[in-house]
């Protein structure tokens, strides 16, 4: 007798590219940039990181996946081209090639029934997104295959959306601003996205420092409304003063980048956290390891 497997949700990443690092150098020109540890890749089969400005604030983030001799970067469609640019200055004179690959290939994601999928487009690289097991599986195929892959492609974009706000994982570019982040406002360290344990990488000093000699008071948090929210981005305020910013929004879940020492004291006074005139509840993601506090200590 046959166990029957529920059938997962599968959708494309219309929004998502692929950049392509290959060559002798390419785990080593990505293993000093990023601010995971390349070497884990073979275990974990993908990697969640990011390359930051020498601030210490987020440039791109992006899931790693090995590939052959090389690696894919599947990162934000929109951010491929600086991505490669990026790379590229930092490559001198190591043997890789970089290159915005996001014609030839498409991202697509999938959850709900098997862990690793096997109802995705023939020929898909597939593997458990690393930045939480609960957020399924994603793929990265070649175009030609998705469009070939009729009704394996039962679900939209709008459906994982909804799902991955629901487990509070934030998505760059529309729960935080690139350039103005640090990885621990991006939850980087709650997500699996930050190594604190391996050499030197751009922007790793000032990591360092948040994660273990002073706090962090900003952090993207799920927040909730009897009635549905309107789309962000938009300020929340405590009265008249802005705590943060309303990112994706599902229905009457959304996410937000805020304050976490103003959540914490509008709380404590009984003041109202709002948007648009309309009250939030503040909800911590199951997997936060911090509190709301003021100020918010992470060591």
């Amino acid at each position: 007798m046959t166990t029957a497997t529920t059938r997962p949700h599968v959708t494309v990443l219309a929004d998502r590219g692929v950049v392509s690092v290959t060559g002798a150098d390419a785990e080593k020109l990505l293993g000093g940039l990023i601010t995971n540890d390349i070497a884990l890749i073979a275990e974990a089969h993908a990697l969640y990181a990011a390359l930051l400005a020498p601030q210490g604030k987020m440039l791109f983030d992006f899931l790693v996946v090995k590939r052959g001799d090389g690696f894919l970067l599947d990162t934000l469609r929109e951010k491929t081209g600086d991505l490669v640019k990026r790379l590229s200055m930092y490559k001198l004179r190591a043997q890789a090639e970089i290159r915005d690959v996001s014609a030839d290939f498409a991202v697509g994601a999938a959850w709900g029934g098997e862990t690793v999928p096997s109802d995705v487009p023939a020929g898909a690289l597939v593997y458990v997104d690393p930045r939480l097991p609960a957020l399924g599986s994603r793929f990265i195929a070649d175009v030609t295959a998705v469009r070939d892959a009729g009704d394996a492609v039962n679900a939209s974009p709008e459906a994982y959306d909804a799902h991955r706000i629901a487990l509070g994982v934030p998505e760059g570019g529309r729960d935080f601003v690139f350039g103005d982040t640090f990885p621990h406002e991006a939850l980087l360290d709650q997500l699996n996205g930050v190594s604190f344990d391996k050499g030197c990488y751009v922007g790793q000093e000032v990591v360092s420092r948040m994660q273990h000699r002073t706090t962090v008071r900003k952090r993207v948090v799920a927040v909730e409304a009897d009635q549905e929210l309107p789309q962000g981005p938009l300020p929340v305020l405590v009265g008249e003063a802005e705590i943060g910013r309303l990112g994706s929004v599902a229905g009457q879940r959304g996410l937000a980048l805020l304050r976490l020492d103003r959540v914490a004291e509008a709380q404590r006074g009984g003041t109202l956290v709002t948007v648009n005139g309309l009250p939030l509840r503040v909800v911590l993601p199951s997997f936060a390891t911090f509190q709301l506090g003021a100020p918010h200590e992470i060591a």
